[in-house]
């Protein structure tokens, strides 16, 4: 016999589908549960992104064999002078004629230093003074007068503080920098200004007969936009780009640093308008707001000519 259909089938709550309402309460709940991960995950992803965004992810900082600046002080110019001073030293060099001095950039803890060909070029003898009063003698390791750099290397130095060679490609017309360096022999000096402009042909002489003038009065003689400034380069000449600067740069900052907002060099100083070159008074002397750096992409893609003494 064929059972009876029976027309209740499911049967009723609480024992057929109908008892899903006392279920349903989780479903909400587990649903919840997926968009609050979902929800997470973009959060996360949202505020990595922001802190890129913001200068603010400290793991390239963390892994960094040299100081950056934490994000918190970034732009802080009292924090990059503290952090990035000690990495800066005065040049004097004696020479035929007299001495010259200048500055130069610590770039590794043993005593390496870069600074301008034409702040050692043709010097008898090379003694540096750091951030904190320590007297070196240095030989020149090598020198390019074609990028108007150089390598020099104390003699018995050791812990030294190397500074942050940064990517100057990355660097923008507006970018707040700080300039330090030694001005008319006053070390660890620091000012600070904007990047006026970039890619600038800067023009100087690559005569080795030809030393920086040991009196001071104008500087490293250089050619910008067609004119010669701080005197007379002479007939042996190379151009490179520079980043310019508003930065106050007077004769002594040459080979100096060139510091964005995060602590990093992106510059090497190396040329510097001064108008006491064509004043007939010494108080109109000193900077109008016209230098110029070699861009740090170019320091290190000559720092392995330069240790194997090569010149140029």
């Amino acid at each position: 016999m064929t059972a009876p259909v029976n027309p209740e089938w499911p049967p009723p709550p609480p024992y057929g589908p109908a008892a899903a309402p006392h279920k349903r309460p989780r479903r909400p709940i587990a649903l919840l549960s997926a968009v609050a991960l979902v929800a997470a995950a973009i959060g996360g992803g949202t505020a990595y992104a922001f802190e890129e965004l913001a200068g603010k992810n400290t793991d390239a900082a963390a892994t960094s064999t040299h100081m950056v600046l934490p994000s918190s002080r970034k732009g802080d110019v009292a924090a990059i002078a503290a952090a990035v001073s000690p990495s800066v030293v005065e040049i004097t060099a004696t020479l035929g004629n007299g001495t010259s001095t200048g500055s130069g950039v610590i770039v590794t803890g043993k005593g390496e230093i870069v600074t301008n060909n034409h702040v050692v070029s043709g010097a008898d003898s090379v003694k540096v003074r750091t951030s904190d009063g320590r007297s070196y003698t240095a030989d020149v390791v090598g020198t390019d007068s074609s990028k108007d750099l150089a390598l020099i290397r104390l003699k018995g130095a050791s812990g030294l503080k190397a500074a942050s060679l940064g990517d100057s490609s990355g660097v923008q017309v507006g970018d707040p920098v700080v300039a330090i360096g030694s001005p008319e022999g006053l070390t660890g000096t620091v000012t600070s200004g904007i990047v006026s402009a970039l890619d600038r042909d800067v023009t100087v002489s690559t005569d080795e007969n030809q030393q920086q003038d040991p009196g001071g009065d104008g500087g490293w003689p250089f050619q910008f936009g067609g004119h010669q400034f701080n005197g007379d380069t002479g007939s042996s000449t190379t151009t490179y780009k520079a980043i310019q600067t508003d930065a106050s740069l007077n004769p002594g900052n040459s080979g100096g640093a060139l510091i964005d907002a995060a602590g990093r060099i992106i510059g090497i100083n190396s040329a510097m308008y001064s108008s006491s070159s064509q004043a007939s008074s010494s108080a109109a002397a000193g900077s109008i707001g016209l230098g110029f750096a070699i861009p740090a992409d170019t320091v290190k893609s000559d720092l392995a000519g330069l240790r194997s003494g090569s010149t140029g």
